[in-house]
């Protein structure tokens, strides 16, 4: 099985036990996350592979870290992640990408990543749930942190904080690659009827 086989999987068993879990219906999953009722289905089923975006937007809905969603090995009280094992949610052919290093659900979601932007990229994020706090640090390069249309200079070496619940991007304005580390916390799900 491939790589690809084995996240979908993952993302189809995962998905399905933590919306029973949260007693979500379909249409209450779709109301919640944004996504039509049709593209949980075809998740669920492991006929498609969704987005990045899609993938955020159910597991914020959800009030589990992207890392629960796709994780095929769960249990251990300590978990070691090797490189080889680590997520690679978006790159594009000029060398960005990011990666999810690891997660946990300890008090909500909480994942540390990795990321890589080259010259004149960025990727932006829609708002995420109220109570979301991100983390980073720059540790090349000069990133432009952009938090409800204002940019924010992190210069290497630098680090900010920000609460997430607001439409936020990273870009890389300058001539060298950025590469950062960044922490998402997300608060956990609460029930709520749709």
């Amino acid at each position: 099985m491939s790589d690809l086989d084995q996240l979908t999987r993952s993302l189809a068993r995962n998905l399905k036990r933590w919306r029973t879990e949260r007693a979500f219906t379909l249409d209450a999953l779709a109301a919640r996350a944004g996504v039509s009722r049709g593209m949980i289905i075809q998740i669920e089923q492991a006929r498609t592979n969704p987005s990045v975006g899609i993938t955020v937007k159910l597991a914020d809905a959800l009030g589990v870290s992207i890392t629960t969603l796709l994780d095929y090995e769960q249990g251990s009280h300590v978990r070691l992640v090797p490189p080889e094992q680590a997520v690679r949610m978006w790159s594009t052919d000029a060398g960005s990408s990011t990666t999810l290093l690891v997660g946990t659900d300890a008090r909500g979601p909480f994942e540390l990543w990795s990321w890589r932007l080259m010259p004149g990229e960025g990727s932006d994020s829609d708002a995420h749930p109220p109570g979301t706090v991100e983390l980073l640090h720059v540790s090349a390069g000069e990133l432009t942190l952009l938090v409800d249309g204002i940019e924010h200079p992190v210069p290497a070496g630098s680090a900010a904080t920000f609460a997430a619940d607001v439409p936020h991007g990273y870009h890389n304005k300058g001539a060298e690659p950025v590469t950062m580390t960044m922490s998402v916390s997300v608060p956990p799900a609460r029930a709520a009827s749709y």
